[in-house]
């Protein structure tokens, strides 16, 4: 076994193929088009443990450590590190394959605070953890 970092083990909460239409002008992946997979990745966990409809209340933090290229299979792996009463918070974070090879990195990892919301738009209890 190297020491090198290994991706979570466990199933991403969304993978998808960067896209030339998702460049900044650089050339590179736009940052907030990550920071948007990371928030869908983040909520897909909010919302199973929410047991229905929740809102991003708050992005805690969010550090960009390489760029993503055109191309690169994003994987973005989420976990719940927080609850409140009804609140609860999400560490992100997203790792790429290039086109070629087999090797995986970390490309930026933040965390994501989510409310569950009920049908009218109002903040309601987390449910009991089961």
């Amino acid at each position: 076994m190297s020491d090198r970092e290994l991706p979570p083990d466990t199933e991403p909460s969304i993978r998808i193929i960067a896209m030339p239409a998702d460049t900044n002008p650089s050339g590179d992946i736009f940052g907030g088009w990550l920071m948007s997979m990371m928030d869908m990745a983040g909520a897909n966990v909010a919302y199973q443990r929410a047991g229905g409809r929740v809102a991003t209340v708050a992005v805690d933090k969010i550090e960009f450590h390489r760029p993503v290229a055109i191309g690169d299979v994003v994987s973005c792996y989420a976990e719940i590190i927080r609850t409140g009463t009804t609140s609860l918070a999400t560490k992100v974070e997203v790792w790429v394959r290039r086109r070629i090879g087999t090797d995986q990195f970390k490309v930026t990892e933040g965390e994501f605070t989510f409310v569950a919301i009920s049908e009218d738009g109002k903040s309601r209890p987390l449910p009991e953890d089961s």
